[in-house]
């Protein structure tokens, strides 16, 4: 404290106002020390004088006057207004947006993303996360937001895309399934379970399994082709499933060993199986001392109970079974059909304590859409009474049969036959005719006009008696694909869960002992 009074000026003053602009502090403070109450309310000039020693610049370390700082009271300490905030050094970043933005890119601009080293960040912004794409290059600099922004990849980048963004994961369920081109085995010619059937399969419900059964060269695989996927006009050595070629007519051998598979991209699977019966399987069975298995004794035993096998599995894992036949008709061919209906296995129950009383409730039973097909039907089969008399016999002999032999196809709701009433027939079957295939030959050995007639019926078309074999063809794929759709087991299967289910059916048929019972009697 000087003599005048005043105190000295390197002892409060630079002390007392680093004190008052420290940030943090609670507010103004009284910084005057012992007695700095009474200079509150000193003389007014002593207070002109710290008001004009405040506004002076302090350049040296030591200041030229003393100020002496005022305090307020307590009352009013608080009602002050904070410090104003130092002026900003940089420019300022737009407050953050309440929800992320979402820009979707197309595809050009989303390959040449996914193929660069990343965007370039403005000066003064702050720079996005390595994995986060940059917006847009027509975006301009003052809308560009804060937040992180997501893109929305397609699946079109391919393998472009960086390594932090894996397509494989994407487009594993994205990419459609495998188109097939031509058939693959389900069961080879030693009747043993294939497994590559699973890869053109998917996890969905709504699949139609289509089997065909008949005696050697009835036509077969040809129909079966026709339904899937090939045409009439294609060569037939193109087709998906491969037809009797003309050397193994010439041989009596049979073409298709096994059971063949293959799928639509509508997911309707197709089972082509080798001839029932066969002569020309026995003959090679004879001919080349095949080994036969221990439980069967002789050959033509084990030809019959192959074909057994093969039409129990048909009735338990298919929606459609189509019966081939190239001229009406085979009784054995009926006896054989009831044979394995009375072999197939129970369908499986969804408890084991019901699984013994399966067999008798008729009500638990699965049993497939039975379809008989004419193959190579001649004119005089379309004639209104012989077609009457062919389902009278169909329907006389399979009368004690539980397969959906009836009520599921008609001929008549075609418009093959425009003239006849819908009661025409008094027991309809799911009869369908096909004629011979269409060829250049056939065309021109058809009767047509005399040449007394006009010369214009000479132009037309000789008479058939029935539509052309192509718009039958096509009429019997729309009445096939269809059908209903029963369900096969106690639960809704995929195409997958089908796949597993029909394993486990041909591994209980060739271990059935209703079959080894029959092979038994038949010894």
């Amino acid at each position: 404290m000087s003599e005048s009074g005043h105190s000295q000026p390197g002892l409060y003053g630079i002390e007392r106002r680093r004190r008052w602009k420290e940030p943090g502090s609670g507010g103004p403070q009284n910084l005057s020390g012992p007695g700095g109450r009474e200079r509150d309310y000193g003389a007014p000039w002593e207070r002109d004088r710290e008001r004009r020693d405040g506004n002076e610049e302090t350049g040296t370390s030591v200041m030229q006057k003393t100020p002496i700082i005022l305090s307020k009271p307590p009352a009013e300490r608080s009602k002050l207004p904070p410090p104003p905030a130092p002026a900003p050094t940089a420019p300022q970043i737009p407050a953050p947006l309440d929800k992320p933005i979402v820009l979707m890119k197309p595809r050009e601009e989303a390959k040449g993303l996914a193929g660069g080293t990343g965007a370039p960040v403005l000066e003064g912004a702050t720079p996005p996360p390595p994995v986060v794409p940059a917006p847009p290059k027509g975006e301009k600099e003052g809308q560009r937001p804060t937040q992180p922004v997501y893109q929305i990849q397609n699946r079109g980048m391919g393998t472009t895309a960086p390594a932090a963004m894996d397509p494989v994961v994407g487009q594993a369920k994205l990419l459609p399934p495998e188109r097939m081109k031509h058939s693959i085995k389900l069961v080879d010619d030693q009747m043993n379970w294939c497994d590559s059937a699973i890869e053109y399969l998917l996890d969905q419900t709504d699949v139609l399994v289509v089997g065909v059964l008949g005696l050697q060269g009835t036509g077969k695989s040809m129909v079966m082709s026709l339904l899937s996927a090939n045409t009439p006009e294609e060569d037939q050595r193109a087709y998906v499933f491969r037809a009797q070629s003309a050397e193994m007519k010439e041989r009596g051998g049979n073409q298709t060993s096994g059971i063949d598979f293959f799928i639509t991209q509508e997911r309707i699977v197709f089972l082509d199986t080798q001839p029932i019966l066969s002569p020309s399987i026995l003959d090679h069975l004879i001919n080349n001392d095949r080994k036969l298995p221990p439980e069967y004794s002789l050959p033509h035993t084990y030809v019959e109970m192959q074909s057994l096998q093969i039409a129990a599995f048909l009735f338990t894992v298919c929606h459609v079974v189509i019966v081939v036949q190239d001229w009406f008709t085979d009784l054995s061919l009926y006896r054989f059909l009831q044979t394995a209906e009375m072999v197939k296995p129970s369908t499986p129950s969804p408890s084991h304590e019901a699984s013994s009383s399966s067999g008798s409730d008729e009500g638990t039973e699965y049993y497939p859409h039975l379809v008989f097909l004419q193959n190579k039907a001649r004119r005089e089969d379309f004639c209104p009474q012989k077609l009457r008399q062919m389902h009278l016999v169909i329907d006389q002999l399979m009368a004690h049969s539980h397969l959906r032999y009836k009520g599921t196809l008609s001929m008549l709701q075609c418009n093959i036959f425009p003239g006849l009433p819908p009661n025409f027939l008094d027991s309809e079957v799911n009869l369908f005719l096909v004629p011979f295939m269409d060829t250049e030959g056939d065309s021109e050995n058809l009767p047509r006009a005399g040449p007394a007639s006009s010369p214009l019926f000479s132009l037309l078309p000789g008479y058939r008696g029935h539509p052309s074999f192509q718009s039958l063809v096509t009429k019997l794929r729309s009445q096939v694909m269809s059908m209903a759709r029963p369900q096969l087991s106690h639960t809704i299967l995929t195409e997958k869960n089908w796949f597993h289910y029909a394993a486990r059916i041909w591994d209980g048929v060739k271990k059935s002992s209703a079959l080894a019972e029959y092979s038994r009697l038949l010894a």
